[in-house]
C-alpha cells in the first residue's frame, strides 16, 4: 500500500512538473517583439517573392534552374509559415502569384520581373540580386531576435540563399557575366561562391 501511495505521488508530482513546463513554454512562445513580428511577416513574402520572380522567369526561359531554386523557396515560405502558426500571426501571403501585402515587396516584384523579362542573362542576374537581398536582410533579422526557433529557420533560410547566389553566379559566369553584390559586403560575397554547396536541413 505504502509502495502504490509513493508511485502515485511521484505520478503526481512529475505530472505537475510537466505541465509546469508546459505552461513556461507557451507563455514564452506567445511573446514577441513587434519587430520580430514584422521580419516573420516580411520574410513570409519575401520567400514569395523568390519563388513567384523563378516561376515567371522558369515559364518564360524553361531553365531548370528557376523551376529546382522556386521550390527551394517554396520550402523556406514553409519554414516561415511554421513560425507564424506557431506564434499565432495571420499570414500575409496571397495565394495568387505576383501578388503582395507588403507593397515595397509588391514594388520589387513589378520591377524584378520587368528585368527577367528582357533576357535569360538579366533573370539570371535577377536571381543573384534576390539571394544577396534575402542574405542582407535575414543576417539583419537575426539581429533582432534571440528566439532559438526563430534563429534555427533564419540559419537554414541563409543556408540556402547561400547556395542559390553560388547556382546564379555560377550560371552568370558560364555566360561571361560577373555579378558584384548590391547588398553583402564583398567578401561575404567571395567567401560564398568560393565555398561549396552545403547541406541546409530544411
Amino acid at each position: 500500500m505504502k509502495k502504490l501511495t509513493l508511485v502515485v505521488l511521484v505520478l503526481t508530482a512529475l505530472s505537475s512538473c510537466s505541465n509546469d513546463e508546459n505552461d513556461v513554454v507557451t507563455q514564452s512562445t506567445t511573446q514577441l517583439t513587434q519587430q520580430e513580428i514584422d521580419d516573420l511577416l516580411f520574410l513570409r513574402e519575401e520567400e514569395k517573392l523568390a519563388r513567384d520572380v523563378y516561376l515567371f522567369s522558369y515559364d518564360k526561359y524553361a531553365e531548370t534552374i528557376f523551376n529546382s531554386i522556386s521550390q527551394s523557396e517554396q520550402q523556406h515560405m514553409n519554414s516561415v509559415l511554421t513560425l507564424l502558426n506557431t506564434y499565432g500571426i495571420a499570414d500575409p501571403a496571397s495565394s495568387e502569384r505576383g501578388v503582395f501585402k507588403n507593397q515595397t515587396l509588391q514594388s520589387l516584384y513589378n520591377d524584378l520581373t520587368t528585368q527577367s523579362d528582357i533576357s535569360l542573362l538579366e533573370a539570371l542576374k535577377v536571381g543573384a540580386i534576390i539571394e544577396d537581398l534575402d542574405l542582407n536582410d535575414i543576417h539583419e533579422d537575426e539581429s533582432n531576435t534571440t528566439k532559438e526557433d526563430i534563429i534555427n529557420v533564419y540559419e537554414k533560410l541563409s543556408c540556402g540563399s547561400r547556395n542559390h547566389l553560388r547556382s546564379y553566379t555560377s550560371q552568370l559566369l558560364s555566360n561571361g557575366e560577373n555579378y558584384i553584390p548590391q547588398f553583402i559586403s564583398l567578401a561575404e560575397f567571395e567567401e560564398v561562391i568560393n565555398s561549396e554547396s552545403e547541406r541546409c536541413g530544411y
